[in-house]
């Protein structure tokens, strides 16, 4: 019987051995495993977290975007702004400037008050003489016509603007 205590007792140690190394390969096995999910997980949270990164990105771009086309409206805006008030400016001196002319001799106030309609009468005839020669002012540039019909239509409307308000 002692014999036998003792096989028992080396096979107990054998399966306690072989328990053992057991539970180590099936515990670095888990292990492997372990990692290995971990890191396919990693890969699918950082591939979320790229798409996540990409979309604030267009999305910040877009806003980059429509605050540049905002600060394009303004900046139009203001120059157009500040092309008016010069050009309200520039009509006031005008009148201011028409008023301190004080009276002379008969013939300076008769050439004075004549000139704009004059002037006026002239430009809108050049004007009428392009466009009814049309086909003969082909040949005359663009800009040409362009500033012939500017000026006879501001001529006009100044000469008129100043007569309404001398009215009031």
């Amino acid at each position: 019987m002692a014999e036998l205590a003792q096989i028992g007792s080396r096979i107990g140690e054998q399966a306690s051995l072989i328990g053992l190394g057991a539970s180590a390969l099936s515990g670095g096995l888990f292990g492997v495993l372990g990692t290995a999910a971990g890191r396919v997980a990693g890969f699918f949270e950082r591939r979320q977290a790229f798409a996540q990164e990409r979309a604030r990105w267009s999305h910040e771009m877009a806003l980059l975007e429509l605050q540049s086309r905002t600060r394009a409206a303004e900046t139009e805006a203001e120059h157009r702004l500040i092309d008016t008030q010069g050009a309200w400016q520039a009509l006031e001196g005008s009148y201011e400037a028409e008023a301190r002319i004080g009276d002379s001799y008969k013939w300076v106030n008769a050439v004075r008050a004549l000139t704009r309609p004059t002037l006026t009468v002239l430009l809108w005839g050049v004007a009428l003489a392009i466009f009814a020669g049309t086909n003969k002012a082909q040949g005359a540039p663009q800009s040409f016509v362009e500033t012939i019909t500017f000026a006879a239509t501001a001529a006009t409307l100044w000469w008129f603007g100043d007569r309404s308000r001398a009215r009031q």
